[in-house]
């Protein structure tokens, strides 16, 4: 059975190339949603069946979700978006630090990664930059790293995808350089989940986030924070919330719909992808599933738009480094305008900064962007070559 037959959006042969901003959802994910909905649209906490079965969806969307991370439950919380739970933490922040301390972001970073700790400057915090190094293609050294920070240095923000250009950059080297100062890292792993499965022991990261609906679930985010940290963390919360306790980062009802719709997606990873097996093993075996379908399909796609007349390909060069996301621009053509013409041919790429304005702004793009392509695994070379065909101006 095809990978592409599971998931309904794509049996209208529009190639959805625009998977950096939200990926399509299994039947899986559907199913749990409607059946939540139909059967226990209820809150948590009660002794009533619907509210048992409300609670036992969040208490497993945490377990398996700690399992992605590669974590403890007690270390992830669950919120709306990416976004608003970077939000949350940066409203923490800015009550521990002040005149003095320093923070450092990377110059590839989404603004979920970068306007919350912009604001901490209303605080009297420094904002320090870790430049690309562009003639290189976009790439972040950690020898670039280490010679910013301090011991002012409160916290280093680093991306573990670049949502523009696809780079992926030594998360791990950045974390034990922040740690070598004392300070903490947080990485953003929302462009990095779809494609290799996280792993915050491994990375050594102490905060990661990622967003379910780039991973083919709905529109739900994740937080992890090291279990150490929470205590320390001074959220805005309600008052009989235990100042230990990940709930101080949910504020509200969380949306149980979406995490019944999340572990749908799971279950689609670990049957479909994987080899059946529960917990992370089975996302092992997915995960090792999606990068052998993507790592020739990203070598393709660079072959194919360097081949491209016009086209002015940006970011690393070659396979290594980086994921399945292509930044380009058409000599002469604005960005939008060939988006639309690929629309009109069956084919959905983004155009603009997609709130990747630094990187946009290093590359004299700004205020226009540039186009961008991205695939999935269920991204096909039919795909593929209607991209390229529109792209050369073939109907």
């Amino acid at each position: 059975m095809p990978i592409q037959s599971h998931f309904p959006a794509l049996a209208g042969g529009f190639s959805f190339l625009d998977n950096a901003a939200g990926a399509q959802v299994p039947q899986q994910c559907i199913e749990g949603m409607a059946q939540f909905l139909a059967t226990s649209s209820c809150n948590v906490g009660m002794p009533y069946p619907g509210s048992q079965a409300a609670t036992a969806v969040r208490e497993q969307t945490r377990k398996e979700t700690a399992d992605f991370f590669n974590c403890k439950p007690s270390e992830v919380a669950i919120g709306p978006s990416a976004t608003a739970l970077t939000f949350i933490l940066a409203r923490a922040f800015a009550r521990l630090w002040g005149e003095g301390d320093e923070v450092v972001i990377s110059e590839l970073e989404h603004e979920a990664n970068a306007s919350p700790w912009r604001n901490l400057a209303e605080k009297g915090v420094q904002l320090k930059v870790w430049k690309a190094r562009w003639a290189e293609g976009g790439r972040l050294e950690p020898a670039d790293l280490r010679a910013l920070v301090s011991p002012r240095t409160r916290l280093v923000a680093v991306t573990s995808a670049a949502n523009s250009l696809g780079t992926t950059p030594d998360v791990a080297a950045a974390a034990e350089i922040a740690h070598s100062v004392g300070a903490w890292c947080i990485t953003d792993m929302v462009h990095y989940s779809p494609h290799h499965l996280p792993d915050v022991q491994a990375t050594g990261v102490d905060m990661a986030f990622f967003s379910a609906y780039k991973v083919f679930g709905p529109h739900l985010a994740f937080l992890y924070v090291r279990e150490e940290l929470i205590g320390q963390l001074p959220t805005d919360k309600l008052w009989f919330i235990p100042q230990d306790s990940l709930l101080k980062f949910e504020p509200g009802t969380n949306n149980h719909e979406c995490m019944a719709g999340w572990l749908g997606t799971l279950d689609y990873l670990r049957s479909v992808l994987g080899d059946g097996k529960p917990g992370r093993a089975g996302l092992q075996a997915a995960y090792r599933q999606i990068e052998a379908i993507e790592q020739p399909l990203v070598a393709q796609a660079l072959k194919r738009l360097r081949s491209v007349p016009g086209l002015q390909l940006y970011g690393m060069p070659t396979p290594q480094g980086r994921v399945g996301t292509f930044c380009f621009n058409l000599r002469g053509q604005p960005p939008m305008t060939v988006a639309e013409r690929l629309a009109q041919l069956g084919v959905g790429v983004a155009a603009g900064h997609y709130y990747a304005t630094m990187p946009m702004q290093a590359l004299g793009l700004w205020p226009d962007g540039a186009i961008r392509a991205s695939i999935a695994h269920y991204t096909t070379q039919a795909d593929l070559d209607k991209l390229v065909a529109g792209l050369q101006g073939q109907d």
